[in-house]
């Protein structure tokens, strides 16, 4: 039980525990008393549990208490909030790039074949240390590799002809050109930024995730010209028909 103390130059009663009543004296010589005592039952705060925890984190330097220290450790120990690495989120798995050659994962020897991927931002809502936290994966890099032993990195995932208004079979900051007909398998690897957010804000880490892509299959073909007096619909045994 816990008395209030009146305020500084007024006598009062202070009521210590157990109901012993004290009487204190101005400090001006005045022997007018305050107010009687108002006795006032102290509750300690109530620790939040772990499932409280989990649906509201305004509490939450008191869940992550709660957490490091154990139920002998002191009062007085100071929390503090585990240090999250990029590693620690490996288990989220960004997506993979899909990678696309365009026209239709087909090409010709001598001529650039259009690369594209579909990587993007996006988040995955998920557990750490036993609490609910969301991640956020941005692609910083996307490394092109062709099959035939040649690969480019570019910041961008790339775009259609079409998308840059470009005719097709001329080149892009993404195209490749192979030497010679033949199959190749191609992929991208996609390298991304993470950022964590355990419901007070976005927070960036250090580092980055290496995702490497799935295989595509893409064909290359040959190409010849011959001039002609008919075209194939007229005389379908015509050279290159």
């Amino acid at each position: 039980m816990l008395g209030y103390c009146p305020a500084a130059g007024v006598s009062g009663d202070l009521v210590e525990a157990g109901g012993t009543t004290t009487r204190s004296s101005s400090t001006h010589g005045n022997s007018n008393h305050g107010s009687p005592v108002h006795q006032v039952d102290y509750v300690p705060p109530r620790q939040p549990t772990p499932e409280e925890c989990k649906i509201n984190w305004d509490s939450m330097i008191r869940c992550w208490e709660h957490v490091e220290r154990g139920e002998d450790d002191p009062e007085d120990s100071t929390p503090s909030i585990p240090e999250v690495t990029i590693t620690d989120l490996a288990s989220f798995s960004p997506d993979p790039g899909t990678l696309t050659g365009e026209p239709d994962n087909l090409g010709v020897a001598g001529l650039p074949t259009n690369f594209t991927t579909d990587t993007a931002e996006h988040t995955r809502d998920g557990e750490l240390f036993g609490f609910p936290i969301r991640v956020r994966f941005t692609p910083i890099t996307h490394t092109f590799h062709y099959g035939d032993g040649q690969s480019q990195a570019s910041d961008t995932p790339g775009a259609s002809w079409d998308a840059l208004d470009q005719a097709q079979f001329t080149p892009t900051d993404t195209s490749h050109t192979y030497a010679e007909r033949g199959t190749y398998q191609a992929r991208v690897d996609t390298a991304y930024s993470a950022e964590v957010d355990l419901g007070v804000g976005w927070f960036p880490l250090t580092g980055q995730l290496d995702i490497p892509g799935t295989p595509q299959t893409i064909r290359i073909y040959e190409a010849h010209t011959a001039l002609v007096a008919h075209t194939c619909t007229e005389n379908p045994t015509a050279p290159g028909c």
